[in-house]
């Protein structure tokens, strides 16, 4: 049980503190401004990152997952976040820099480097 009875010359008041399990999860701050059993559902959720509130659970925080180091597509790839809501995770996009304009979803291209492109045997040679 999470409540506690406090009394005073009076009836016992039960309190309870939503955020007191971290119901908005990561890189969240929970707030209950009225700790009681008869104010439930009241608590909320604002995002470190962009301030963004929610009333009653999660917040839909902003979460750019290229935005980390080391990047997560590696060297000689360009990594781009389309939807960077915090539910939507996973669908970072990594592209080949090289002319092969390969692409792969959650994780590293598979980039091809052509060694012959730029002709290092000389001319008339393969």
């Amino acid at each position: 049980n999470d409540s506690s009875l406090t009394a005073t010359d009076g009836p016992a008041t039960c309190d309870k503190d939503e955020c007191k399990y971290d119901p908005c999860g990561l890189n969240q701050t929970c707030n209950d401004p009225v700790p009681e059993l008869k104010s439930i559902h009241d608590f909320t959720c604002s995002c470190n990152s962009n301030g963004v509130v929610s009333t009653g659970g999660p917040a839909i925080c902003e979460i750019d997952e290229c935005d980390i180091s080391p990047s997560p597509c590696g060297l000689g790839q360009t990594c781009e976040d389309p939807d960077k809501a915090s539910n939507r995770l996973h669908d970072f996009v990594c592209t080949c820099d090289n002319d092969s304009n390969l692409k792969a979803v959650d994780g590293r291209a598979t980039c091809d480097k052509d060694e012959c492109k730029s002709n290092p045997c000389g001319k008339d040679q393969v």
